[in-house]
């Protein structure tokens, strides 16, 4: 065996590894920094970052990169079917390139998810600003919902129910059906309060965002801790890979016996069933503690 055939499983490996681990602990490094800096106004300077020329440029190559992320089985299926003389493999990462990639949208979606309940936050404080600084409170709305991405595809209909005297907490209400924007509902109970019983909307709303940035921080909190588990998971994953390279190094040609021989193929089969259960049943264990 060369040197070639034993440096290229543990190169591919270490990469893969490696991506892993920084995938795994990106969102605890996110979420312990929000915690830090947690606090009035945090949420307004993310949703000023993302709405600026570079955080859009960041936010859109870090989007393009997980959408493309899932046909990267394709070669790396290519190179475990050459290095084991087997076509296995490549089928293997075709089936696997859908898989990937619904979970991959799913973390997007949760995501977009969080940042538009950020944007929700943010958008209570802002339109309490305005109403503080004086401004009527269909006047307050539009103009806090001008840079905001809070009350997302309703935002002209709101916009519109406040400036020419519709029913602004039905179109709240609607806009709180989006993942993400259920604050909104809350929002549309303090202005209906306000119409009805004249209560200060501005306190109502200052009220509001307290109650949902404390929530907020609370989730944060709880996804920190989980994620040390998640990365343990993750790598306990990775453990048979590097049996596979282990066994290449020592020149045990594991992927040969595994694809070429009865016995071989039937424990690598059991292996992916033992594997895929207990990641399922540790990612259960994970969501539990999450309340999902």
């Amino acid at each position: 065996m060369t040197d070639l055939q034993v440096g290229l499983p543990a190169w591919a490996a270490m990469c893969a590894g490696a991506a892993a681990w920084m995938w795994a602990g990106q969102d605890q490094g996110v979420r312990r920094a929000r915690l830090m800096f947690a606090g009035a106004g945090s949420a307004a300077r993310e949703g000023a970052f993302e709405a600026s020329p570079l955080g859009r440029w960041f936010e859109g190559m870090r989007g393009r990169a997980r959408w493309r992320m899932e046909w990267l089985c394709l070669p790396l299926g290519l190179v475990l079917a050459v290095l084991g003389g087997s076509v296995l493999p490549l089928i293997a990462g075709a089936v696997a390139v859908p898989l990937v990639g619904r979970r991959l949208r799913a973390r997007e979606r949760e995501r977009a998810r969080v940042r538009r309940a950020d944007e929700v936050i943010a958008w209570c404080a802002a339109v309490a600003g305005e109403l503080r600084a004086g401004r009527q409170p269909g006047q307050a709305l539009a103009v806090a919902a001008r840079d905001t991405a809070a009350l997302g595809t309703a935002t002209a209909s709101v916009v519109a129910a406040a400036k020419f005297g519709g029913d602004v907490p039905g179109a709240l209400r609607e806009a709180a059906r989006e993942p993400g924007a259920e604050g909104l509902a809350g929002v549309a109970a303090c202005w209906q309060a306000a119409v009805d019983g004249g209560a200060g909307l501005a306190s109502g709303l200052e009220r509001l965002e307290s109650a949902l940035r404390a929530e907020r921080e609370q989730q944060d909190a709880l996804s920190s801790e989980l994620a040390g588990p998640r990365t343990t998971v993750l790598l306990l994953a990775l453990l048979p890979v590097l049996g596979l390279v282990l066994g290449t190094a020592m020149g045990a040609s594991p992927l040969r016996v595994l694809l070429h021989s009865p016995a071989g193929f039937g424990c690598l089969l059991m292996a992916a069933v033992l594997e895929a259960a207990g990641v399922w049943w540790a990612a259960r264990i994970v969501r539990a503690g999450e309340g999902r």
